[in-house]
């Protein structure tokens, strides 16, 4: 119910934020906005991944198991994911998926939704 309110919400929030942006700054401008974010948002992801890949080998390698940064691994994903769908809302929450900073608030809420999901028995593993 909530992914479809949702999919319609979304899309109407980032139609409204071209057209408030591009009366703004212009319709040319605001496309160009929309570009330059998607590469710093490239380029940030490619880095924090790096990162968080190379935390996640190291705790491998130290014989622990890398479940919090496997976490955080998915939110940079899913952020890059957002950063390169067209839109602002889609980049706000794209960059504070990637952002260092920020990320642990979405790790967070991961981890306690996983963690609902096995108590509940709906979480499946597949091998």
């Amino acid at each position: 119910m909530w992914f479809l309110l949702l999919l319609a919400l979304i899309p109407a929030m980032e139609i409204w934020g071209f057209i408030f942006v591009s009366g703004q700054i212009g319709g040319w401008n605001t496309f160009l906005l929309v570009i330059v974010t998607a590469i710093i948002g490239v380029l940030i992801t490619r880095h924090e991944a790096a990162q968080v890949w190379g935390d996640v080998q190291q705790q491998m390698q130290s014989g622990q198991i890398p479940g919090r940064k496997l976490v955080e691994g998915l939110c940079v994903m899913l952020g890059g994911i957002l950063l390169l769908t067209p839109g602002f809302v889609t980049d706000l929450i794209g960059f504070t998926m990637v952002f260092p900073l920020t990320r642990p608030i979405y790790r967070h809420y991961m981890l306690k939704w996983i963690e609902k999901k096995m108590q509940n028995g709906n979480f499946h593993i597949l091998r």
